[in-house]
């Protein structure tokens, strides 16, 4: 079976407003009702921007698909903005000791093998509104039954 991007999204969503502690919405912002914090400012929004299943990468036998999207962080000052686009960073990014990642990015008949922030674009302002916006890659192989 293929690796589903939209279950790839949904997971690394929950991860994100789990591990920052905020709110996450999926391509718009987060309800009243989101947990963990509903759409109190700051928050994240993750936007799914494609996956690639045209085989494993190169020297990568192991991967079925490489998932891109961007995770855009708003605030109500440039300083805000900073702090929670570093919680998404350190979440999605961050290593124990063993190399090992710290928060797993659990999917059903999958397993994330790889990550990677693929651009970083910094604060932006917009009528008075702060976002920070990245990308990431996710590098994901489906499990033998």
């Amino acid at each position: 079976m293929p690796v589903s991007g939209r279950l790839v999204s949904l997971a690394a969503q929950s991860m994100l407003a789990t591990a920052t502690t905020r709110s996450c919405g999926y391509g718009t912002a987060p309800t009243a009702s989101s947990t963990p914090t509903g759409a109190v400012i700051p928050y994240s929004v993750l936007y799914p921007l494609g996956i690639t299943t045209s085989g494993p990468a190169y020297g990568d036998a192991d991967a079925d698909a490489r998932v891109l999207f961007q995770v855009t962080c708003v605030a109500s000052t440039a300083e805000q903005a900073e702090w929670m686009a570093d919680k998404v960073r350190a979440a999605l990014l961050g290593r124990a000791a063993k190399g090992d990642f710290i928060n797993a990015i659990t999917i059903v008949g999958c397993a994330v093998i790889g990550r990677e922030l693929d651009k970083e674009e910094g604060v932006t302002v917009s009528g008075g509104v702060y976002s920070y916006v990245q990308r990431y890659v996710l590098t994901v192989t489906t499990l033998g039954s």
